[in-house]
């Protein structure tokens, strides 16, 4: 689903977020540690990911995230198909770096424009 054509929130998977780039160190807290299906969404602050049968969504904020990639791999799982795996790289508070992962769509064109939104979201937070 193209999130610049629809109306969120948006099917998807969360496949983890990693410590310093290493798949083997899985971040633990603030309920990043657990994968699983849900919905994603944007706001004007951040993305957001909800998995099913939770009831507080995973957050990054925008003004922590220092880059978007997208790839085939993720916290150890790796992903046939065209569409891709998009990771957010930020930082927390203590300066601690991470990168989460997450399965938005299966076209490689869909995951890019959420990506390229993502980017265009970042600047607009960097400019203020």
């Amino acid at each position: 689903m193209n999130p610049a054509a629809a109306e969120p929130p948006f099917p998807g998977h969360y496949l983890g977020t990693v410590i310093d780039g290493k798949w083997w160190k899985r971040y633990r807290r603030g309920g990043f540690f657990a994968r699983g299906n849900g919905e994603y969404w944007l706001t004007d602050d951040g993305f957001c990911f909800l998995r099913y049968l939770t009831r507080t969504p995973l957050v990054i904020p925008f003004a922590r995230v220092v880059g978007v990639e997208i790839g085939k791999s993720h916290a150890g799982r790796w992903i046939p198909g065209p569409g891709g795996i998009l990771r957010l790289c930020w930082e927390k508070e203590e300066g601690q770096k991470l990168s989460s992962g997450f399965i938005v769509s299966r076209r490689r064109e869909e995951t890019e424009a959420l990506a390229a939104l993502v980017r265009e979201s970042l600047a607009g937070v960097r400019k203020a």
